[in-house]
């Protein structure tokens, strides 16, 4: 029951495309709206986007608002599940990487998990600062300024970073611990 407050009335842009890793958009979705909040799914187009089921195509969810519709300043936080196919899509999308980087001038909380990151780095937002992906994508987060480091869960001033779906029940607690927060004067672009 304590849980079903923590994030009332807040709001959670789940920011993705067809190939996202499932489970790294379900579970979190899920303890985003025990925790209380809002979530909204927001894709490049309308319609529906699909999931990877870790080796093939999973299940089909409805677009709550395509990218184009949806306004950064209407949400608190940002959520970037992983995949390999969806973060490589999203970075070729100037308004996908714009909806990005919006949270971290806002100083909002991000959480992204295993592929994610690369996103990140798109956004021109990783330089100086601390955290963690799935381990074949950290020679690119080092080359972009970041701080790498293999942790199930990392939290850099509202930035929150998670390996892969073993790790998502610590990206969830610290995910929900930093949007209860609010916003971090840490959080950059």
């Amino acid at each position: 029951m304590e849980n079903q407050q923590k994030l009332s009335g807040k709001k959670v842009a789940i920011l993705l495309t067809d190939g996202f890793e499932q489970v790294e958009m379900t579970e979190p979705r899920k303890a985003l709206q025990e925790a209380g909040a809002e979530t909204h799914l927001i894709a490049p187009n309308s319609g529906e986007v699909k999931g990877w089921d870790r080796k093939d195509w999973g299940q089909s969810f409805p677009v709550d608002r395509p990218l184009d519709e949806a306004k950064p300043e209407d949400y608190d936080a940002l959520l970037l599940p992983g995949g390999v196919l969806n973060p490589d899509k999203l970075r070729m999308e100037p308004k996908a990487v714009e909806f990005v980087r919006h949270f971290f001038e806002d100083h909002k909380p991000v959480a992204a998990i295993c592929h994610a990151p690369i996103l990140l780095i798109e956004a021109d937002v990783v330089q100086g600062r601390k955290l963690t992906s799935y381990p074949s994508i950290q020679t690119d987060l080092r080359n972009a300024g970041a701080n790498w480091v293999d942790q199930e869960v990392v939290t850099d001033q509202g930035l929150v970073t998670s390996r892969k779906p073993d790790d998502i029940p610590a990206f969830n607690r610290k995910m929900i611990e930093e949007i209860r927060e609010g916003v971090h004067q840490g959080q950059h672009a």
